[in-house]
């Protein structure tokens, strides 16, 4: 593995770091989760038009730039250190690579290039909750299913030659505003059951959405209801879901571990500022040993969380699977800076109008999601067969 980043990388990370600088600062957040949509509908266009950050990953031949999961992850740590609230996770991350692996010639070469263009967000619906089981994340997916009636999953059925979804899901990353959701959805009753993937326009009849509280407001959610709505189906019918879920589980597990370095690393360095600034006994508290000390663990933890994410993409490239492990590295290091942030910013770092507690949320909001961090641990240890029938394998 060369660790070593390319020029085009560099430059991949420094324009975007120049340009949320100039359009994602902390007021600039704050007000991008008040709106409707919980981000600015003028960034995600200029990250598109300049950067092409939408189609970062995808082919070519459907408008995309051709990189690899590397450098997807390098533009999400820039994203996590301003925490900025777009379209990105649920579009790019969750629901193109899907749409991608899964989809018709067809429906890749209508649906790839609009969202390649900005011009076209998704969603994949699936419940916060169910969201770790369905990536295969904390635990395997192959229990997995969308069903379970119309108050506790969404069902499908075939009416006159179309494709019918009922019942809901909460707690949708970008569920209320994304222009295209991707519903799996139970069907085939008890003899046949299975869960399949199906398109649904954001405008489609029977289609009702809603925004949710969410505890991390720069990742809006939404409640998605659908009432006898029609949808496409993703694919075919005897497509089986579960593996394409599983591999897309690791390849957001390591770009969201480099989104958490990048938002720990930020928050990390705001506190070394305010240490340098802030004066207690006629001298900085960053001249204290104590001080000193615990910058210095946050700052090795940090750069372990790096490391990890950086070989968890590259791992990605390469078909193998380490993302869950840089995940929990990552979200570990996240809480422990944003913690220390909050600590050694002093009585104003205890208030919620302080920037520290967007990381904080970010920390927290992240493994209520995609954690906590002790299953992530436990997953990769059960997929590695360390403890292979109760004894730790040799």
């Amino acid at each position: 593995m060369d660790t070593r980043l390319t020029a085009e990388q560099d430059e991949i990370r420094r324009t975007l770091r120049e340009l949320l600088r100039k359009r994602c600062g902390p007021a600039e957040v704050r007000a991008a989760v008040d709106t409707p949509a919980g981000h600015d509908p003028l960034l995600w266009p200029a990250l598109a038009g300049r950067l092409g950050l939408p189609g970062l990953a995808l082919p070519e031949r459907y408008g995309g730039v051709g990189c690899s999961v590397t450098e997807l992850a390098l533009a999400c740590e820039e994203v996590g250190r301003a925490l900025a609230p777009s379209p990105l996770l649920a579009t790019s991350v969750l629901a193109a690579p899907l749409v991608l692996a899964l989809g018709t010639e067809e429906q890749r070469a209508g649906l790839l290039p609009r969202i390649a263009a900005g011009t076209l967000t998704a969603a994949l619906a699936v419940p916060g909750p169910a969201l770790t089981t369905a990536l295969a994340l904390t635990c395997g997916n192959d229990t997995y299913s969308a069903g379970g009636g119309r108050a506790g999953g969404v069902q499908a059925r075939r009416a006159e030659g179309d494709w019918r979804l009922y019942g809901e899901a909460a707690q949708v990353l970008d569920g209320h505003s994304a222009g295209l959701l991707l519903v799996p959805a139970h069907t085939g009753g008890f003899a046949r059951s299975r869960t399949l993937l199906f398109l649904v326009p954001g405008d489609a009849a029977g289609l009702t959405r809603t925004r949710q509280a969410a505890l991390d407001a720069t990742r809006p959610q939404g409640r998605v209801q659908l009432r006898d709505a029609c949808a496409e189906l993703l694919g075919s019918a005897d497509t089986d879901v579960r593996p394409a879920l599983t591999a897309l589980g690791d390849t957001v597990a390591a770009v969201l571990a480099a989104e958490a370095v990048g938002a720990a690393d930020r928050i990390l360095e705001r506190t070394v500022e305010y240490a340098g600034q802030r004066e207690q006994f006629g001298r900085p508290i960053g001249s204290f040993q104590a001080v000193k000390h615990r910058l210095a663990d946050v700052y090795v933890e940090v750069q372990a969380a790096r490391s990890a994410a950086y070989y968890a993409a590259w791992a990605a490239r390469q078909g193998q699977r380490a993302g869950g492990l840089a995940l929990a590295q990552g979200l570990q290091a996240l809480r422990r800076a944003a913690a220390e942030g909050i600590q050694l910013h002093g009585g104003i770092g205890f208030t919620w109008e302080h920037d520290a507690h967007l990381y904080f949320k970010r920390a927290a909001g992240d493994e209520l999601l995609f954690g906590p961090v002790h299953r992530l641990r436990d997953r990769a240890a059960e997929t590695a067969g360390l403890f292979a029938g109760g004894e730790v394998a040799v």
